[in-house]
């Protein structure tokens, strides 16, 4: 009996988060229906200019996190940790800027939105 119950609740606030999404998702695509059309196409281009510098600067996530890590935990840590935390980070934001230059054409809610922050890997967090 109580697992039927467990069920239930489940069932219930997965209907609830579709449809509380849905509305959401409803209005996001109404400001992107009324936005100009310059706006959406400047928004297209950053996203891909975003991307694609992305792509191509993923890279340079390793020596920035040793830097970083250096520099707020020590000299130890930043040897030990920085190009682990570089590598993760490298991973990330390339294929962020993969999924950026991908979806770039695709009008959807937040579309305009970096995949990551900060937008760019030569940006302080």
């Amino acid at each position: 009996m109580q697992r039927k119950t467990v069920l239930a609740y489940v069932v219930l606030a997965a209907v609830v988060a579709v449809l509380w999404g849905s509305e959401s998702f409803a209005d996001d695509m109404q400001q992107v229906e009324e936005s100009s059309p310059q706006a959406v196409v400047g928004g297209m281009g950053n996203k891909f200019a975003r991307g694609l510098a992305n792509t191509a600067t993923g890279w340079l996530e390793l020596p920035k996190q040793i830097y970083v890590t250096c520099k707020e935990e020590g000299t130890v840590q930043g040897i030990l940790i920085g190009p682990l935390k570089g590598i993760g980070m490298t991973l990330a934001r390339t294929l962020a800027g993969v999924g950026e230059v991908a979806t770039f054409f695709a009008p959807t809610p937040g579309f305009y939105d970096p995949f990551m922050e900060p937008d760019y890997v030569w940006q302080e967090e």
